[in-house]
């Protein structure tokens, strides 16, 4: 059994199942990947989460979160980058672990992976709920708050209770509309989501520059406000919890990687998409997170739509309220339409592999999707996104993709160890020092998450494991081969 589960796939064998398996279209460019990679990062890490983030645990010194991330996020890009170069196949981190780091880390990534997706999606839609209900307000519309709030909610000493709602509508309507678009065709799908990125882009550069105007410094004093004495709250220990929890504003570029099946020349395309997508949002969230905590005190910020809160505080903006929030809500909706474009292709690597069952590699006849896949991945996030607040799903989503990216960090130097040879069309600088750096951060910012994250990951993983155990294990192409061989 410990063979089985430290088990490997060979880079060449990987590359081999990509000309077999199932074929999806090959549309994709590398102007396209960049889209979705920014289609997918900027949403609600910027409109929301940076809201709660500096009121919460940072301050001012979001910035120094975003930076903080930034530096992560981008070391695990750069080994992303490589892998994506060398196995350019559906399924991201999953398939770069199975070649590294073997099966039972894989399944390990793979099923972590789609708490990563799914709970992005369901993250992104309970922000887009609050702005699109802030937004019909404005307009004398007014939803039934039963109707527009999650029916459980997290308590100060972290534990979950019910709120007295009934489900978050506007959220699970957004994500099952969404879905159908993803089922329909990965070519509509990228086409809706570079206009999404040029309008959202649009809005967000149009308010930073105005808002440079309306900048009070006092606001940004003191930038690190002093901790309170409990872990997380301001000082050092909020700007690390802050960033860890913000991480999940850079998850994009993951979803660039899943679709390298889709793209015309996956090794060169996939990491210049990654890549640009990472330092084209690193620069927006900065700027944005400055500008909005420098407009109203960190303190207001606490709430799902931080950016209409900002330009609340200054009436003379009025006139900007209404396409901003507009912009916030396209981003968002570009954000869970890549998060449930990438996860089917998670769930059919995983099951070309064996660990899931056959079903979800089923491609449509007609769009060419991973159907099944896209059904249960809808529906899933759909009852995430009804039932849970934002803060709950938010850190799920970051705990989730910084295991991923420190398992990606280190199957680079484990196959530049074990497969030396293999052709590697991008490179990492300094692969030693840079994957490792990469791996000592990503650990040091999932160990500063909240302790009830962990708990909920130990439930998320022992349900992952007994499918495994359960299915995969027994299944497992590669096992059945070499029982055969």
């Amino acid at each position: 059994m410990l063979k089985q589960l430290t088990a490997r796939k060979s880079v060449a064998a990987i590359n081999r199942e990509i000309e077999s398996g199932p074929r999806l279209k090959r549309v994709l460019s590398a102007r396209a990947l960049t889209s979705i990679g920014l289609g997918s990062m900027i949403g609600s890490g910027i409109f929301v989460l940076t809201g709660t983030v500096a009121a919460n645990h940072t301050g001012a010194a979001v910035t120094l979160a975003f930076l903080v991330a930034a530096i992560g996020c981008g070391l695990a890009a750069i080994c992303y980058a490589e892998l994506a170069s060398m196995i350019p196949v559906a399924g991201s981190a999953y398939s770069y672990t199975y070649a590294t780091l073997g099966e039972a880390v894989a399944w390990f990534v793979g099923w972590n992976l789609s708490l990563e997706y799914m709970m992005s999606a369901a993250t992104v839609a309970v922000g887009w709920s609050g702005y699109v209900v802030n937004l019909l307000e404005e307009f004398g519309i007014h939803l039934p708050a039963q109707l527009t709030n999650a029916p459980v909610g997290k308590t100060a000493s972290h534990t979950l209770q019910t709120t007295g709602a009934i489900v978050n509508l506007p959220a699970v309507l957004i994500v099952v509309v969404l879905t159908w678009l993803c089922y329909v065709g990965i070519r509509q799908s990228a086409r809706l989501n570079n206009w999404m990125v040029v309008i959202k882009v649009a809005i967000i550069i149009l308010f930073i520059l105005v808002g440079l105007a309306f900048i009070d410094t006092a606001n940004w004093k003191p930038y690190m406000p002093a901790n309170t004495g409990e872990f997380g709250h301001f000082g050092w220990s909020g700007v690390m919890q802050g960033a860890a929890i913000i991480f999940f504003a850079y998850i994009g570029f993951d979803t660039a990687a899943t679709t390298a099946q889709e793209a015309h020349n996956p090794q060169r395309d996939v990491p210049r998409g990654i890549l640009a997508a990472l330092a084209i949002s690193t620069v927006l969230y900065i700027a944005m997170a400055a500008v909005m905590t420098g407009m109203v005190s960190f303190e207001k910020l606490n709430v799902s739509a931080p950016v209409a809160v900002a330009l609340d505080e200054h009436p003379e903006l009025f006139w900007l309220g209404l396409p901003v929030k507009i912009g916030a809500i396209v981003g968002m909706t570009s954000v869970i339409l890549m998060s449930i474009l990438g996860q089917p292709r998670i769930f059919l690597a995983m099951s070309r592999d064996g660990l899931l069952p056959p079903q979800m590699q089923k491609v449509h006849p007609r769009y060419m999707t991973p159907s099944v896949a896209t059904v249960i991945t809808g529906l899933l996030a759909a009852f995430f996104a009804g039932v849970f607040p934002i803060d709950v799903l938010g850190e799920l989503v970051s705990i989730g993709i910084l295991l991923a990216f420190t398992a990606v960090c280190l199957g680079v130097l484990v196959l530049r160890r074990t497969q030396p040879d293999v052709p590697r069309p991008f490179r990492v600088p300094f692969a030693p020092v840079t994957a490792t750096a990469g791996v000592l951060l990503c650990l040091a910012l999932t160990l500063a998450l909240p302790h009830d994250t962990w708990i909920r990951l130990a439930i998320w993983s022992a349900i992952g494991f007994a499918i495994y155990f359960g299915y995969g294990y027994w299944n497992s192409k590669l096992r059945l081969q070499a029982a055969a061989g």
